[in-house]
This record gives C-alpha cells, sequence and structure tokens, in this order.
C-alpha cells in the first residue's frame, strides 16, 4: 500500500460550520481564556506560576470539544492505546534524562516534590496537551488532514511550552527547536493510538526526574551544556519521528 493518500476520515463535527471557523474557536478561545486569566491572576509576572494560564487553556479547550465533537475528540482513551502511547512516549523521556543527568549536575530536590510532580501532570501536561493533541489535533485532521494535524498541534505544543513551562532556562533558537520537536514527536505518538493519556502520563514523569528528581539546573552550569542536551535530544526525537511516521491507513488512529 502506498504511504501517501491513505489517511482514514476524521470524525464530524456536532456543529455544521466550516473547518476554518472550528479551527479558529480552537486556537482562539483557549488564548483568549488563557490571557484573561493570566491578567487577572498576574500570572504573567516573571518568576510566577503558570497554573492558571494552562489550566485556563485546558478548561476552555474541554468545553469548546464537548461543544464541536464531544469527548471522542480529546484521545482519553484508555487500554491499549495509553500503553502504546506510554511505550513511545518514554523513548524521549530516556533520551532527555540520559544526556540531562550526563551534562547538567545532579542536585536532587527533596522539598516540595508532591507538589511539583502534580503541577507537572495536571497543568503541563494535561491541561496543555487537551488542548493541542486533543482539541486542536482533532479540528486540523478534519480539515487538512491527520498527519498535517499531527505536525501543526505539535508546533503550538512547542511554541507554548516555550512560553510557559517553568523550566525553560534559556531562550535560544536550540531550545524552541527542540520543544517543537518534542510536540512533534508527541503529535505522531496521538496519531499513531488515538490517545494522549499515555503521553501525559510520561510528560509529567519526564520533567519531574529530569528537573526535581535530578534537581533544576545550578545557577553556575555554562549553558552550552543545556544546549548540547536540547540539542541531541531533539536530533533523537526527529529520528524517532520519521520512524513514526505513519505508512499505511492501519497506522492511524484518530
Amino acid at each position: 500500500m502506498s504511504r501517501k493518500n491513505h489517511s482514514p476520515a476524521p470524525l464530524p463535527a456536532r456543529l455544521s460550520r466550516p473547518p476554518a471557523v472550528q479551527a479558529a474557536l480552537a486556537f482562539g478561545v483557549p488564548i483568549a481564556a488563557a490571557v484573561l486569566v493570566g491578567e487577572l491572576s498576574g500570572a504573567f509576572a516573571e518568576g510566577v506560576n503558570r497554573a492558571p494560564i494552562l489550566g485556563a487553556i485546558g478548561l476552555a479547550s474541554w468545553f469548546v470539544a464537548l461543544a464541536l465533537y464531544g469527548l471522542t475528540a480529546l484521545g482519553l482513551k484508555g487500554g491499549r492505546p495509553l500503553f502504546a502511547g506510554i511505550g513511545f512516549a518514554t523513548l524521549g523521556w530516556v533520551v532527555f534524562l540520559v544526556w540531562r543527568a550526563f551534562l547538567i549536575p545532579v542536585n536532587p530536590e527533596i522539598a516540595g516534590s508532591t507538589r511539583a510532580f502534580v503541577y507537572y501532570v495536571l497543568f503541563e501536561a494535561f491541561a496543555l496537551q487537551l488542548w493541542t493533541f486533543g482539541l486542536l489535533f482533532r479540528v486540523i485532521a478534519g480539515w487538512r488532514g491527520p498527519l498535517t494535524a499531527a505536525v501543526a498541534s505539535g508546533v503550538v505544543f512547542g511554541a507554548t511550552a516555550v512560553l510557559l513551562f517553568q523550566n525553560v532556562y534559556l531562550a535560544t533558537l536550540i531550545t524552541l527547536i527542540y520543544y517543537t520537536t518534542w510536540g512533534v514527536f508527541y503529535g505522531m505518538i496521538r496519531l499513531r493510538t488515538g490517545s494522549i493519556l499515555g503521553m501525559v502520563i510520561i510528560q509529567g514523569l519526564q520533567s519531574f526526574t529530569a528537573w526535581v528528581a535530578l534537581g533544576s539546573m545550578p545557577p553556575d552550569t555554562p549553558a552550552a551544556q543545556l544546549q548540547w542536551v536540547y540539542g541531541l535530544s531533539a536530533l533523537l526525537l526527529a529520528i524517532f519521528i520519521w520512524r513514526l511516521q505513519p505508512k499505511t491507513a492501519d497506522d492511524y488512529r484518530l
């Protein structure tokens, strides 16, 4: 079977709006909610917890998805899709953890570790993925196709992560490349498994182990060491993306 033009037809939307309008709602409403909540709570200030902003994104995505498609749009599937997602996402977790442990000094942080883990899972992982790989993925898949949805939702994930994740220590091109590659990798997993739950679990574990269990980046660590972590991780994630790219219609799970 050819690699191209064999993707399955996405599920129809509940509401008969043009795909471009659905895309505008899926993209614009969560952003508007995040900006409003962020301004009211002061969460955009330097060093302030981003939970209100990410929570607003997730909550707005939940209601927009319910209006357009129902819960089937969000990829909240257990069973085999859940475990397949965990298996694929673990590859990215191990890659990043190895480079981080090897290139940046280890200084475990015990105080507040439970609270940190809950934050990573609920806000940086679950809330953001509801938007990117749940709502946006579904809308773009119905408008431009599933493969485009995997890439586009991954790019949005990466850009949002660079802006809002609390452990983005460097604002550089390599940082953006890493987070975008991480996002596209997750987009491909969403496309191949049909579920976001496994990715949510592993993303939370990845951030927790890298930046709490092994400690945050010491202030005197040369910036080049983190650049190497990002660059080497992005290179291997790009290989995983290439291997995960669907080849037949049976590889798609919407």
